[in-house]
């Protein structure tokens, strides 16, 4: 079985670099997500043409890493009280969201937000509207680029975490 979460944490880059080191996540694949016009690119959203937040699509398997375990990992590297800022990257397509498909999944992380942090938190819990794959670049791009600009810490992930190498 296969469940989809989406996950904005500030640029994408160093959040797919994260999540797809996790044993259990079958697939990730950065995108555009709940903005208000169609097909955008990442200069529209450097420019403001394009509301989209900077968005990891993240595959897995429930049996193996569960929605609230996601969510742990989520909370080790974003900073859940900023607004439309996460490390060095301002601006709004680096809010921090939880995009859902399953209405259950939303129930499932508004409860687990709720009672892992304090009140006035500004993660987005919301259905996902509409989910646009970012140019072919951004795809993987610390793989592509190691010495790349990262705001996660990617050494939060514990060894027994890990997907095996």
């Amino acid at each position: 079985m296969q469940k989809t979460i989406y996950l904005a944490g500030g640029c994408f880059w160093g959040v797919q670099a994260y999540f797809k080191q996790l044993k259990g996540v079958l697939n990730t694949r950065v995108g555009y997500a709940n903005g208000t016009t169609a097909f955008p690119k990442y200069e529209d959203l450097k420019s403001g043409k394009a509301d989209h937040a900077e968005t990891v699509k993240v595959d897995y398997d429930p049996e193996k890493i569960t929605l609230s375990e996601l969510l742990e990992h989520y909370l080790r590297f974003v900073n859940p009280y900023s607004v439309d800022q996460q490390g060095h990257d301002v601006g709004h397509q680096y809010r921090s969201g939880v995009y859902y498909t399953d209405l259950l999944d939303g129930v499932e992380a508004q409860e687990y937000l709720s009672s892992h942090l304090k009140p006035g938190y500004k993660i987005a819990i919301e259905m996902m509207r509409n989910f646009f794959p970012a140019e072919e670049y951004h795809q993987d791009y610390l793989d592509k680029n190691p010495g790349g600009y990262c705001h996660v810490n990617l050494g939060l992930i514990k060894p027994d975490e890990k997907k095996d190498a």
